[in-house]
């Protein structure tokens, strides 16, 4: 597990104030020990130590400082500047957890598409704010005040419009490839796909009707699903492998490099599972390569699934030998 990938680390906006303060002047006294990822940095990484004698306060270690310049502060710097333009509040005490700052961050750039058909508070949790339930946003009172403030909206309608057909896509200037992703968080944390001329679109869930969006100049361009392995995620790439066929083109199903940290298919928020009664529960076995069909079936046998997001998405280009410009 890359425990410096976001999804993985779980830092908050106030682990970031703290962790920038260390890297500005070398020292924090803010209350960092218990975190995991923090405790990684200091036990593990020894990128961080107490000071002797004062245990309350943290030093930066001399190799702390690239590391953070490197893995951190890209991040921080774009969350401070975000936090600012949109004029929301930002100070140590609020508890935004990255992922959401993240989200907040997507549902800005895409504003205008959301408020143009604006969901019921419930259908906007489950699907911008994705594992956390369609309830996350009654219970988080400070993300819904920021998420009402950059849509510029009083509050949500009581029904959700007719025929939801959100077109989420990041772009990118000269794309060498493009990636359908299940999940809509890589779409959240852009830079790594546009730096690598990887232009990504969102086709999870009831979204693949975008398919017939796609540019016939971008039909030319390889493609790439990257997914939850579980049996929605596979089925909705069957379904996405046999528009594009129609079309001429080819889909390339991405495996996920890391295969180790499996979930059991009743984890919580997660409504996927296996049917054990018909051979590759169901799957057209046709549309798989062998290296899919044997990790399928493992995942199969030990009602598991693996989650899409458990890789970074350049890790799991890097992995199935996709050449960007890596």
């Amino acid at each position: 597990m890359n425990k410096d990938h976001i999804h993985n680390r779980k830092l908050t906006w106030r682990h970031l104030k703290a962790l920038n303060e260390l890297y500005e002047k070398g020292k924090t006294r803010s209350s960092l020990r218990g975190h995991d990822y923090i405790e990684h940095l200091i036990n593990r990484k020894k990128f961080i130590k107490p000071k002797p004698g004062n245990l309350n306060i943290l030093e930066a270690q001399k190799d702390y400082y690239p590391f953070f310049n490197e893995h951190l502060l890209p991040y921080f710097q774009r969350y401070k500047d975000f936090f600012e333009q949109e004029q929301l509040e930002h100070d140590g005490r609020r508890p935004y957890p990255e992922e959401d700052i993240l989200t907040l961050m997507f549902i800005a750039a895409k504003r205008d598409t959301l408020k143009a058909e604006l969901t019921t508070q419930r259908t906007f949790s489950t699907n911008i704010f994705k594992g956390k339930g369609s309830k996350y946003l009654e219970q988080q009172e400070s993300i819904k005040k920021a998420v009402c403030k950059i849509l510029d909206i009083q509050d949500f309608p009581e029904k959700d419009p007719k025929n939801l057909q959100w077109r989420f896509v990041v772009d990118c200037l000269q794309p060498a490839l493009i990636v359908l992703c299940e999940n809509i968080n890589y779409l959240k944390d852009p830079w790594p796909a546009k730096e690598n001329n990887v232009e990504l679109w969102y086709v999870g869930g009831n979204n693949t009707r975008i398919i017939e969006d796609i540019p016939d100049e971008k039909l030319r361009l390889p493609i790439y699903y990257s997914c939850d392995w579980d049996y929605h995620g596979l089925k909705i790439f069957i379904d996405i492998k046999t528009k594009l066929e129609k079309k001429g083109v080819s889909l390339s199903l991405l495996m996920p490099p890391n295969t180790i940290d499996r979930l059991p298919v009743d984890s919580p928020d997660h409504n996927s599972f296996w049917n054990h009664k018909q051979p590759l529960s169901g799957l057209e076995i046709t549309d798989f390569q062998p290296e899919h069909i044997q990790l399928i079936e493992e995942l199969i046998s030990k009602d598991q699934w693996i989650e899409e997001e458990a890789s970074g998405l350049l890790e799991i280009i890097l992995h199935n030998e996709v050449q960007p410009n890596l």
